[in-house]
């Protein structure tokens, strides 16, 4: 097989973040290392396949190779701005409104004391994300070939699969309400399993052909969005009750404020794993306060407006007995509930919020496709679009499967994933921070194993920081010993333990580490 790269076989960065008019970028032969590439041993027909594929016109073939200096777009305002944009336009999604539902429907807390631990939770999780978002123009790197020079080569795989789960994990939740929304819609005459195929279908496409129509895709889909939440709030605001109380005794009320602060840090912090995937294409010199600012605001902001709404109409189930009974039969039928009154109209914004899903799922599918790269060489040299067929499949099942437990899966998935997380991010800092706060990162050498971390002390920690979370977890298949003395039944310091734990280990370990084997 014929293994030199020619036109069709590279991402145009500029046409990737949505710039039309930019010629078609080419390289040398002698480049052929930073692409992804078949193996040499496939059938001759596998190959040809392969090239038809990647000749799209608009198909991104790159996969994690990392994307040189000589390959980025000029700097420019639009672009800028297309970072809040992207995060925007995918958290600024219904899947998000059922975690804000939460605060009132499952923790008892009060209109109250919800907003404000949605203000507050939305900014702490989105510190994550915005600070791994910086890595992706500085190094030219996906996030989970970053975690190698962090947790090193072997553990970092470990963060792989886990971030898989994670993206993939959130893409079924979207899924099912996706679909909960539409059967809504049409009264139930459409099953819940046809319009996961709807938004599971739609997601595909879009993901499949990359970083071109993906980042076009995000910046212009949440402008119908932003309209139909508009005109939601407009329709359901009336029957808000911003009076609703907390109920419980104070030690309770207290352990459901720490458990919904912790879950509402969950949903922005979990997109940590996959923050410099998106920015890849971006120049080597633009300023990382720029690019960790406008991640800040777009994730803020899209997951504060969404979840502000949702614990509005969370805190309307109890006093309006239709929505009480949409939401007995689903997340997505409350949702709709919500624009009763404006008939076809209301049907029609249901639709949009609904299809609106897809601004989630394509990252999430997107990054799931290079992480499964990140596993190794072999699966490096699969192609990303193969992946990403891999992970909807994957997806597909599972929200069928799981499309009548939606609310058991918020519980229990949620917070878990974050978890690991915040261990992950805590290793991260330290390292960068403490270790390499003076030493420059040979980002070529992200293959090179002895350029590279060992790793036993970033996975020890790793491994470590799990008993914060296993004693502190307040969830409904294990509550901690720490956890258990919270309230009358409970509270989530997973997190904070978590952290704690990491953040005390890893600093000696890491010092042992440099001191007895010396990378």
């Amino acid at each position: 097989m014929d293994t030199t790269p020619s036109a069709n076989l590279h991402a145009d960065p500029e046409k990737a973040l949505g710039e039309e008019s930019v010629e078609d970028i080419h390289v040398s032969s002698d480049s052929s290392s930073s692409h992804d590439v078949l193996p040499l041993h496939v059938p001759e027909t596998v190959s040809r396949w392969h090239k038809t594929i990647e000749s799209i016109r608009g198909l991104e073939a790159r996969g994690i190779s990392r994307v040189p200096p000589s390959e980025r777009v000029a700097p420019s305002l639009a672009n800028d701005i297309q970072i809040v944009m992207l995060w925007y336009s995918a958290n600024i999604t219904a899947n998000n409104l059922g975690v804000g539902f939460l605060g009132p429907l499952l923790f008892d807390l009060g209109f109250l004391d919800s907003a404000l631990l949605v203000v507050f939770g939305c900014l702490l999780g989105s510190l994550g994300p915005a600070y791994t978002a910086i890595w992706g123009p500085q190094s030219g790197h996906r996030t989970m070939v970053i975690a190698r020079y962090f947790m090193g080569y072997w553990p970092s795989k470990l963060i792989a699969v886990l971030n898989i789960i994670l993206m993939i994990g959130y893409v079924v939740i979207s899924c099912i309400i996706g679909g909960q929304i539409l059967s809504a819609v049409s009264g139930g005459s459409m099953s819940v399993v046809v319009g996961i195929v709807i938004i599971a279908l739609i997601t595909w496409t879009i993901a499949v052909f990359g970083m071109t129509p993906f980042h076009v895709y995000e910046r212009w889909a949440w402008i119908p969005q932003t309209l139909v939440l508009f005109i939601l709030i407009g329709s359901a605001g009336p029957h808000f009750n911003t009076s609703l109380p907390s109920t419980g005794n104070s030690a309770t009320i207290a352990a459901n404020r720490l458990s919904f602060f912790a879950l509402q840090l969950s949903v922005p912090v979990s997109w940590t794993g996959a923050g410099s995937d998106f920015f890849v294409y971006y120049p080597e010199r633009i300023a990382k306060w720029k690019v960790f600012a406008m991640t800040f605001i777009g994730l803020s902001l899209s997951f504060i407006f969404v979840n502000l709404l949702a614990v509005g109409l969370a805190s309307g189930v109890g006093s309006n007995a239709d929505w009480d009974a949409a939401y007995s039969t689903s997340s997505g039928a409350l949702i709709l509930a919500g624009y009763d009154g404006l008939g076809g109209f209301g049907k029609l914004c249901g639709v949009i919020i609904a299809l609106g899903l897809c601004t989630n799922n394509v990252p999430g599918t997107y990054a799931a496709s290079l992480d499964f790269q990140a596993l190794g060489k072999i699966w490096k040299a699969i192609p990303r679009y193969f992946w990403v067929t891999v992970a909807t499949i994957i997806y597909f099942v599972c929200a069928v499967a799981g499309r009548d437990h939606l609310f058991l899966i918020f519980q229990n998935f949620l917070a878990l994933m974050a978890y690991w997380v915040v261990i992950f991010i805590t290793i991260v800092l330290e390292e960068h921070t403490i270790f390499k706060s003076h030493r420059n990162f040979d980002w070529a050498a992200y293959e090179d194993k002895s350029k590279l971390p060992i790793g036993l002390a970033a996975l020890a920690a790793f491994l470590i920081g799990w008993v914060g979370p296993i004693v502190g977890m307040y969830q409904v298949w294990w509550t901690g010993p720490a956890a258990a003395r919270l309230g009358d039944s409970g509270g989530d310091l997973g997190i904070w333990l978590g952290i704690g734990f990491t953040a005390v280990v890893f600093p000696p370990l890491r010092w042992a580490e440099l001191r007895f084997v010396g990378r």
